[in-house]
């Protein structure tokens, strides 16, 4: 099956090396999509849980060699460390089988915007001069992921659909309300200070695009909560994809522009019964992976 084909996309907050990781839904989404770019915008393995104790199941690895995959198949994969993977700042500017390390670079849209693309985290006051502080909170956060996997796992049985805990919680908390909109607009100023026209970036897990005073604003989200990805089409137009929510929908649209002829008409018998069997499977597999 052909794949959905971008310009660019943007994967952050992915935290190989964690049990909140959702290593399945990733490895379905870089299965089912290629681009000419592909952005790792930081946070892609968490040394500081390592740190506590080893966690690198089969399915992390197969993730590594996705990515390494689709930069020796001729795309460019570039890696922007943040701060839980911050052991590749030290090698910026090298290249790791076929993906370059970067402490931050300007993407070109096919529109002729210009953004920089950066993990973030250098704009979080607690990450920056308080480091025992944040690895707290990356404690407590983890325990928050725990609880929502229960959370969930009732929830299944129930008949309910998924629902993120820890997401619902940073909409409502005010603290964390503030934190959020502070931190968008401080990389908004540095990207208008660096002469962009906007900033992509990850770090706080919220998926998002957001125009401030006429300075674009992306996040890329994550893949321990949302399953987010942003996008670039092929116009230049941008996008936030929520994997698994939308990946059933996006393969089968795929499956049927690819099936119209030239007259507008489906070709017959072209949209086999893989959205009904293949698509459905993978669904019910990834829920069960969760």
């Amino acid at each position: 099956m052909e794949s959905l084909r971008f310009r660019s996309i943007w994967i952050s907050d992915v935290h190989l090396g964690t049990r909140a990781c959702k290593a399945e839904y990733l490895l379905d989404f870089l299965r089912h999509t290629d681009s000419q770019y592909l952005y790792l915008v930081g946070d892609m393995i968490d040394f500081w849980n390592l740190r506590n104790g080893w966690y690198w199941p089969a399915t992390h690895n197969r993730v590594i060699q996705a990515i390494m995959e689709k930069a020796t198949r001729g795309g460019e994969v570039i890696f922007v460390p943040g701060n839980h993977d911050e052991v590749f700042r030290d090698h910026i500017g090298r290249v790791f089988g076929g993906v370059r390390v970067v402490a931050d670079i300007i993407h070109e849209t096919a529109d002729g915007r210009r953004l920089l693309v950066m993990h973030g985290d250098e704009f979080d006051a607690i990450v920056k001069h308080g480091k025992w502080l944040a690895m707290f909170g990356s404690w407590l956060y983890d325990l928050l992921l725990y609880s929502n996997r229960w959370v969930n796992l009732i929830r299944r049985r129930l008949g309910f659909r998924y629902w993120s805990l820890s997401a619902y919680l940073k909409h409502k908390v005010k603290n964390a309300v503030n934190f959020i909109s502070h931190f968008e607009q401080a990389l908004v100023r540095e990207a208008r200070k660096r002469g962009a026209d906007g900033v992509i970036c990850g770090h706080i897990h919220k998926a998002t695009i957001e125009e401030h005073d006429g300075v674009l604003y992306g996040n890329s989200g994550d893949w321990v909560e949302s399953c987010t990805a942003l996008v670039e089409h092929h116009d230049g137009r941008l996008a936030v994809i929520h994997w698994a929510d939308e990946s059933v929908t996006l393969l089968e649209e795929k499956l049927l522009d690819d099936s119209m002829d030239g007259g507008g008409r489906a070709t017959q018998g072209a949209v086999a019964e893989e959205p009904e069997h293949e698509y459905r499977h993978r669904q019910r597999r990834l829920v069960s992976a969760d």
